[in-house]
């Protein structure tokens, strides 16, 4: 089926589709306007996304099996947030099928529709609901079509209950889905998608439904790409840089092809590895080559803290209104924050099988992103893109890291050189130390009160790269920043003057996605200083943020998930002896999200007895789902502002393992509440949105108890 083609509306998914149309245009150096910057800058700090388009018409969704058994084949890879589940009841809701008619699928880079968008940003739900409804809807509308043919009756004749298309005067002449795809070999696709059902006709969207790869996992059935097995198949190790920056200068096989096991020896240019018949073979052997490095400048954590340092690098405003340098003079209230490197720290580590033929290669990876896999790999092994199938299997976590394709390629390339299927799984410690990190952040912020309300605000933040290093270089220059480092640092309320200032620096760690993008560090300096201008003025922090709410439909929202969460606290009681409670809100992938933190201190520990949160999706597709994104959301939040830091130190991640970068357990974990306040006809992101409040809202909960602000990450008393 053609995708109709649909006007480019300004969205964040929208304008980099419109870019990257028109970016070879683009002369380097050409940048936006300031007030054309400025408005696209608050599209892409917003998240928003729109219908996706997807390339295969309603049957590369689905097959039918004469048992009258539907296989959907889903688009974004299942990573633990429970998107399978949500799509099936979208996909299942539109096709008129019984629940336990349907099985969930994977789809391939050669099976099922082809989605370059890959699985990220919040998305997923969002840019598929219409897409995926209307193919769905028009699936079952050329099922009926057919049926109709077959039974010698008009379409408008039939009436489709689970599966089944029957005539209405006479239910007893009947055909099932199964039955009426036998012996077509070419489908009519309608140029137009048929009505959608109203939502109070709706069975599977709106109801919280078990989640379809739950027996799987369960049963240990599941398939990750460390799980990914073939007959004959070999394992690799790759030669990793001792230091940060370091470069391969030279490297010889020495006695590596003498230890047992090892079949293949790699040394092409800056790559070396081997590949041996199991896995600790192949280390043993990597460690008997002969590798020379030149390693360049050896970096430390203070070398990395002074370019993160607000007024080094490039700067560009974001978000001006108003003249907040003219007010921001006198008598104002300043603070600093700062935000540490984090690391991903998911279960399973980087994970590839790949097979290679002469003319063909296939690849079963731990990937959000098929596609680029795809890419990827028929550039280093010399084959065209359609050459290459890519099967994504399950990911133990992503958050953004699992966006790379480096181990997909790194297996492709040993298993060409030895002619047999290899495995290539990292260890925990190359996981840790050889990927890409959420960058430090640094923040300056000033802000005068007048009358209860905000007069002027404004905010410096310094990040490393997040996005620009992964999108075409043109897109950066011509953006004059990285979208991705300023995710939330605009300022949300209504406020006379505001100025949003965005500096970047170049470092020797490579950074990248992380859950949320610059949401958690950015929203922890804006809400924490929000509620520092609040007790600054002497008002309640709840009711500071009321008195300024955004301007246009996200005020009533922000309203709304503020007053629940105090509802659900008990805000506007006084806190429990030696407990205090903190507030934090924020929007992003169009969804609302207002948290309350409830604290204790133990000698010097912070401790986070109780969290409630109040989260806005939208048109909620599964509560339960959006409970489960929301609760994660918070435990992450919680370890990444309690626990977590990576530090450099002579050249090198410090960390190697969870023993020096240990997260958050079972026994620190709060008592979590959510309320679910499913607001109108389109659902919004649900995976990242609710992390972005959690440090802010423990801070301002650790002020109140204690009088300190706190005002660098993880949160320490002393």
């Amino acid at each position: 089926m053609t995708t109709p083609k649909r006007r480019w509306r300004m969205s964040r998914r929208g304008f980099l589709i419109g870019v990257g149309v028109s970016g070879a245009g683009l002369v380097l150096g050409v940048t936006l306007a300031p007030k054309a910057r400025l408005q696209i800058a608050a599209v892409l700090d917003s998240g928003a996304s729109q219908p996706a388009s997807v390339a295969g018409g309603p049957d590369a969704w689905f097959e039918i099996t004469p048992d009258n058994q539907v296989t959907f084949y889903a688009t974004k890879v299942e990573m633990g947030q429970g998107i399978h589940t949500a799509l099936a009841q979208i996909a299942a809701e539109e096709l008129e099928i019984s629940w336990d008619q349907l099985t969930v699928k994977q789809a391939t880079t050669n099976i099922g529709p082809q989605d370059a968008n890959g699985t990220s940003g919040s998305m997923s739900v969002s840019s598929l609901y219409k897409p995926l409804r209307e193919a769905s809807a028009t699936m079952r509308e050329m099922l009926r079509a057919e049926a109709a043919r077959k039974l010698g009756v008009n379409p408008t004749d039939l009436q489709i209950i689970d599966g089944v298309v029957a005539l209405k005067s006479d239910p007893t002449k009947q055909l099932t889905y199964g039955q009426i795809v036998q012996g077509v070999a070419k489908w009519d696709v309608p140029k137009e998608a048929p009505a959608l059902k109203s939502p109070d006709q709706f069975r599977y969207i709106g109801k919280p439904i078990p989640r379809v790869d739950f027996l799987a996992k369960l049963t240990g059935q599941a398939i990750y790409g460390y799980d990914a097995r073939l007959p004959n198949m070999l394992y690799g190790a790759i030669a990793r840089p001792p230091t940060i920056g370091a470069t391969l200068k030279s490297a010889n096989a020495g006695d590596a092809q003498a230890q047992p096991g090892v079949v293949t020896v790699v040394n092409d240019g800056n790559f070396a590895g081997v590949v041996a018949e199991t896995r600790l073979q192949a280390y043993a052997g990597l460690a008997a080559m002969q590798l020379e490095w030149n390693e360049g400048q050896v970096w430390q954590q203070a070398d990395i803290e002074a370019r993160i340092t607000v007024g080094q690098g490039s700067g560009v405003t974001i978000q001006e209104q108003g003249d907040a340098d003219g007010q921001l003079r006198g008598a104002i209230l300043t603070a600093e924050f700062r935000t540490p490197i984090a690391v991903h720290a998911h279960l399973e580590a980087q994970a590839a099988l790949a097979e290679v033929q002469a003319d063909s290669a296939r690849v079963w990876v731990s990937t959000q992103f098929p596609s680029f896999v795809r890419t990827d790999v028929a550039n280093a092994i010399g084959l065209k893109p359609e050459q290459v199938e890519v099967i994504p299997t399950f990911l133990g976590g992503g958050f953004g890291r699992k966006f790379g394709v480096d181990v997909a390629v790194e297996a492709a390339r040993l298993a060409k050189a030895s002619g047999r299927p290899v495995h290539v799984g990292w260890s925990r410690t190359e996981d840790m130390r050889h990927g890409y990190f959420r960058p430090p952040t640094h923040h300056i912020l000033k802000g005068i009160v007048e009358g209860g309300r905000i007069k002027a605000i404004e905010h410096q933040l310094s990040s490393g790269h997040i996005s620009s290093d992964f999108l075409p270089r043109y897109l950066s220059v011509f953006m004059g920043g990285d979208f991705g480092a300023w995710r939330g640092a605009m300022v949300p309320y209504t406020i006379p003057n505001i100025k949003t200032v965005a500096w970047s620096n170049e470092l020797p760690i490579p950074t990248g996605w992380w859950r949320g993008l610059g949401l958690l560090p950015n929203n922890f300096a804006v809400e924490s200083f929000i509620d520092e201008l609040a007790h600054s003025a002497n008002i309640d922090p709840l009711q500071f943020r009321l008195a300024q709410l955004p301007d246009g439909e996200r005020g009533p929202r922000y309203k709304a998930v503020l007053e629940k969460v105090a509802e659900l606290s008990n805000w506007n009681s006084p806190a429990a002896a030696g407990r205090g409670r903190g507030l934090a809100v924020c929007t992003d992938a169009g969804t609302m999200v207002a948290h309350v933190a409830e604290v204790a201190v133990e000698g010097n520990a912070i401790r986070v007895l109780n969290f409630w949160s109040a989260v806005d999706p939208g048109l909620a597709i599964n509560p339960d789902g959006i409970k489960a994104q929301t609760e994660g959301s918070i435990v992450m939040g919680l370890s990444s502002t309690l626990i977590e830091e990576l530090t450099v130190k002579d050249g090198q991640i410090s960390a190697s393992n969870f023993d020096g970068y240990p997260l958050i357990t079972m026994k620190d974990i709060p008592q979590i509440e959510v309320a679910v306040l499913s607001n109108g006809d389109v659902p919004h992101g649900m995976g990242e949105p609710a992390i972005g409040p959690v440090a802010a809202a423990v801070a301002n909960a650790v002020f109140a108890l204690t009088g300190k602000r706190l005002r660098q990450l993880p949160l320490k008393l002393v």
